[in-house]
């Protein structure tokens, strides 16, 4: 027979049964007074590599508070809830997408399930701008089903696919500087000083694109190091080039017609890891871009100051933190700064 402690604690827990919170599988930051105001941007973050589980979240507390936009961050989970880049088959709560007004990505090589490629195959042809970062080029692998066409994506949306890595991997980041005739440009507006450790892809834009900026591929990853000089062929045609003359587009903008019947206007970086975005002129960019995908006037020098403090893990394959869940990103807190090869 129970003792009256026992059953007391039974009760107990029963009653509290129904008030426990399971962990949140996405994360929304409600809007803070602003020209964003009625706007829901939808971040959908995984890659396995560049650290868009971090850098997202950033750019949307950023966007939420600073500017008046709601922000929800999608991930990609594990089993047990915590964030995996790894899984390419994994999007937490694409019903999101559903709502969203605008998509700011960065994603590679995902094969989702067809009803999370349905609903932002949805927000596609409702004509949805679509901020897109790095490996977005690359977003999909999809080999059969619905939306294999999704592997296109890079090339027939962006205006890029995968091509190859232009600068030498790890060993020389790029200095992005403006395409002369596009100082004007409203996207640029306080942009002047764009610095980041990734290296400059190839990419040959369609001459429908804008172009924006410029990679310039440096000797090394600091932003006071030179320029490189070596001469390199193209993998598009095997013409040899020096790596700087003429170098290639980091940064371009473009208008996609859709079977929707609404264009969706484009953005697009090959910029973009969370270490990238340190950089506040990059930063800047990609705020700007939001307003012009979403034609809301461009501030003439957006704040991007963090809204928490940010210490971006360097990019690499295998180095995500362990254990994260999208709580870790709520607003007031900031995961904690770590010595890289720290973790197991």
């Amino acid at each position: 027979m129970k003792t009256p402690l026992l059953l007391l604690t039974g009760a107990l827990l029963t009653l509290a049964a129904p008030f426990t919170q399971a962990a949140n599988s996405s994360i929304t930051y409600a809007a803070q007074p602003g020209a964003g105001q009625g706007k829901h941007l939808v971040f959908v973050s995984g890659d396995e590599e560049y650290r868009s589980e971090e850098g997202l979240p950033m750019l949307a507390k950023i966007l939420s508070q600073r500017h008046g936009f709601r922000c929800t961050v999608l991930f990609s989970l594990g089993e047990d809830g915590t964030i995996d880049p790894n899984n390419q088959k994994s999007l937490s709560q694409p019903e999101a997408l559903d709502t969203a007004d605008g998509i700011v990505m960065l994603a590679r090589f995902r094969n989702w399930p067809e009803e999370t490629f349905g609903r932002f195959d949805a927000a596609r042809k409702r004509g949805v701008p679509i901020v897109a970062l790095r490996t977005s080029t690359h977003a999909f692998r999809v080999s059969e089903g619905a939306f294999k066409g999704y592997s296109q994506f890079g090339k027939d949306v962006l205006g890029e696919g995968w091509v190859s890595h232009w600068g030498k991997h790890a060993f020389e980041a790029t200095r992005g500087l403006i395409e002369p005739g596009a100082e004007n440009e409203p996207i640029l507006r306080g942009v002047k000083d764009v610095f980041g450790p990734t290296d400059v892809y190839e990419a040959h834009p369609p001459q429908d694109a804008r172009i924006l900026l410029r990679g310039q591929v440096l000797k090394g990853m600091n932003p006071n190091d030179p320029p490189a000089a070596y001469v390199k062929k193209r993998a598009t045609d095997k013409a040899e080039q020096d790596v700087n003359t003429p170098m290639m587009p980091v940064a371009w903008t473009r208008t996609v017609p859709n079977e929707g019947g609404k264009p969706n206007r484009v953005f697009c970086t090959t910029m973009g890891a969370a270490t990238d975005l340190e950089s506040a002129d990059l930063r800047r960019l990609v705020v700007n871009a939001v307003y012009w995908g979403l034609e809301l006037q461009v501030p003439s020098a957006a704040d991007v100051t963090y809204v928490d403090p940010f210490y971006p893990l360097p990019y690499g394959f295998k180095k995500f933190r362990q254990g994260v869940t999208p709580d870790d990103h709520a607003l007031g807190r900031s995961l904690p700064q770590i010595t890289p090869g720290s973790q197991k």
